[in-house]
């Protein structure tokens, strides 16, 4: 499809969603319509006091944060038809969300994006599910029944002064539902072409007037997507999984949380594979490479704690406590990880003007990895610990009004020592309507394990014929990645702007720019050749890693909400991403040429008679040069029906413009498939 076919077809969608909600004008009048008075009612004033508890470690509203902050809603969530968090996550302004497979995502925030995404620091209540083994995040694991997610707090930006290293260009906070909140049962169902299957099912009840439990058990089967070549890609995903939460309040009024779940399940995708023995003509570079077909072995579980104590004199403490465990096997590698993870928070007011929240944290983690001719950790078992502590100061300088916000963050790691991340914040708000805030921050991306202490084999060279130049010939040529004990953190200087203002009862903006320096980037330098004879010979060709690069990203992000008839709510944002950077002659990913450019959404919402709902989203992401991905436009829709107050059907269509199309082309070994027009049906009953 080119772009002048697509310009096109976005107008003709245009006009044609503007149709369907003024002629659903006239239907509307005929009836009441049936809504989550959660969202639907709830004015655009309202909406801008949501409270958000990511950005400053407390609730705050979003009217009045210095940062470029988006709530995505569990009324949002429900009514896009989102099957898994990922696909959630495209409903935020300004992230990059690209599916590489049917369980793959590449997600980012402000650049740098990739299967391995590195700079983007990701939270289910207030746990960290950023591994250290790469620096990212498995984002097949991350999962949880989707109606008992409350919210996802989306920071775009850095958030390092509060949530430490790696916090870089973003927070994503994931936030579930008080066991209160979800007392009764509640079973859904679904199935579709590519969701070959799904149910989950949740209960929750009292336990005296002070408690509340709930459980929940949820699985599904995704089939697999089609390779770039036609084929059957062989990444179908499926995964069960169950928990629990309680929330009460002891008798000496102490808030507790206890919460957990367990999970397993198998995702599969295709491999290009790498051997120093030929199946066929050892001067031909194919006959190094193969193509295998496999399913990553996946499970773990999760423990977390909370304690929150709250006084009027003492403010309020909280201490925060869990464990995580995660086990992965598949062609490239098997890692088995342990993390324990110890927080203590304490938010207190110094008089009328001035609020301080400062805390303290300790993580470990272990290892247990076990590698191959493509990936090799030396040791393979190894322990790893994180100090940290923070201090952030609010200080009112006009009550209200103007608040200076002073804050940082000091960890020590076990491969860079010290990190220091401080950063200043200042908001003003001269009425309820209009906020102004600015920000400078400094925030670094520690190294992985890998990258301290890893190996991975890049590429075969075929071995070269006997010729006049070289009359012996030469084996084949291992081109392999080290990782190296000097290689530092990533850092970066972040410089934002932005403001939110409601321009009338029906309609409000929120801007955002920034513009980020970074320095001491991943990049490689080139090693010498060393002849290894073993049974099978090869030069082995090294390619150490080092903080060579740096870049400049700008750009900014544009949210309008209108909400022009109780019946119909639309948004419509715009993101503008320019990266100025190089390009290593080895690395797996450039630094340009794999976000878009530009992104745009057009959503539009809207409660008919009788209990329907007709909800689209209209999503366009400009192309990725440098992974030869066209730009495209989709198109995702929801049509919901409330029968009763307690029985909902739905039927969801996504990717609708295309048969299907590529969105991302992941690093080297996983081989790319192609994202499907996918279409299933699901009803949900509470009881």
């Amino acid at each position: 499809m080119g772009p002048v076919f697509r310009r096109w077809n976005a107008l003709y969608i245009l006009v044609l969603l503007f149709w369907i909600a003024v002629s659903g004008s006239a239907i509307a009048a005929t009836g009441e319509a049936l809504a989550d008075p959660s969202l639907m009612e709830m004015s655009i004033e309202q909406l801008m006091e949501l409270e958000v508890t990511s950005v400053g470690k407390k609730a705050q509203k979003v009217s009045e944060v210095a940062g470029a902050v988006y709530v995505i809603t569990r009324e949002d969530i429900r009514r896009s038809g989102a099957t898994c968090i990922p696909e959630a996550l495209r409903l935020a302004p300004g992230l990059h969300v690209a599916r590489i497979d049917s369980n793959k995502w590449a997600i980012s925030s402000r650049g740098f994006n990739g299967e391995f995404a590195t700079k983007l620091l990701v939270l289910i209540d207030g746990r960290s599910v950023y591994t250290p083994l790469f620096s990212g995040v498995f984002w097949d694991v991350q999962d949880t029944l989707m109606e008992d997610v409350e919210r996802i707090e989306v920071i775009r930006g850095p958030g390092a002064t509060l949530w430490g290293a790696n916090a870089v260009n973003g927070v994503i906070n994931i936030i579930t539902r008080s066991a209160k909140n979800t007392l009764g049962g509640l079973a859904v169902a679904g199935a579709g072409n590519e969701e070959r299957g799904f149910a989950g099912l949740r209960y929750g009840t009292k336990l005296g007037d002070d408690y509340a439990v709930r459980f929940f058990a949820k699985g599904f089967e995704r089939d697999s997507t089609f390779s770039p070549y036609g084929d059957d890609a062989e990444d179908d995903w499926d995964m069960a999984r169950g928990g629990f939460r309680l929330d009460g309040r002891t008798a000496n009024d102490v808030a507790l949380t206890v919460q957990g779940d367990v999970y397993a399940g198998t995702a599969g995708a295709r491999y290009n594979t790498l051997s120093l023995i030929p199946h066929g003509d050892p001067f031909s570079p194919e006959s190094y490479t193969a193509v295998e077909a496999d399913e990553t072995r996946i499970a773990g579980g999760n423990l977390l704690g909370r304690w929150t104590y709250a006084t009027d004199t003492a403010g309020e403490w909280t201490l925060q406590a869990y464990y995580d465990r995660t086990e992965r096997e598949d062609l490239l590698f098997a890692e088995d990880r342990d993390t324990y993870d110890l927080d203590l928070q304490h938010r207190i007011d110094i008089g009328s003007r001035q609020e301080i929240v400062w805390g303290l944290g300790y993580r470990l983690t272990e290892d247990e990895f076990t590698g191959n001719f493509i990936a090799q950790l030396d040791p393979d078992s190894q322990s790893d610990s994180l100090w940290s502590g923070f201090l952030q100061d609010e200080i009112r300088l006009i009550p209200d009004r103007l608040s200076l916000v002073l804050g940082s963050k000091v960890e020590h790691n076990d491969y860079t020592d010290w990190e220091v991340q401080p950063s200043v914040r200042i908001v003003w708000t001269p009425d309820s309507r209009f906020t102004l805030w600015g920000a400078v921050s400094r925030a670094v991306r520690t190294p992985s394990r890998a990258e301290q202490t890893g190996s991975v084999t890049y590429a075969v060279l075929a071995a070269q014929a006997p010729s006049a130049l070289n009359p012996f010939g030469s084996p084949p040529i291992r081109v392999v990645f080290e990782g190296a004990d000097g290689f530092d953190s990533e850092e970066m200087l972040a410089y934002e702007a932005g403001s939110r203002f409601r321009v009338a009862e029906d309609l409000s903006v929120d801007v955002a720019f920034f513009y980020n320096d970074y320095d001491k980037l991943r990049s490689s330098s080139f090693g010498e050749y060393e002849l290894v004879a073993s049974a099978t010979p090869y030069i082995y060709y090294p390619v150490t890693i080092v903080n060579d690069y740096s870049a400049k990203t700008y750009g900014g992000e544009l949210t309008v909400d209108w909400h022009p008839l109780a019946w119909w709510k639309c948004q419509f944002w715009y993101a503008y991403l320019g990266i100025d950077g190089e390009k290593g002659a080895m690395d797996a990913v450039p630094l340009t040429g794999v976000d878009p450019k530009h992104q745009a959404s057009l959503r539009s919402m809207v409660d008919l008679p009788y209990g329907w709902e007709f909800d689209v989203n209209l999503r366009y992401v400009d192309d990725l040069p440098s992974l030869d991905i066209s730009e495209y436009l989709e198109l995702d829709v929801h049509i919901g029906w409330r029968a009763t107050p307690n029985l909902e059907f739905s039927v969801v269509g996504q990717n609708l413009l295309d048969s299907r199309h590529p969105e991302f082309i992941p690093e080297r070994y996983v081989v790319p498939s192609q994202v499907d027009r996918s279409l299933y049906a699901k009803v949900a009953w509470s009881f």
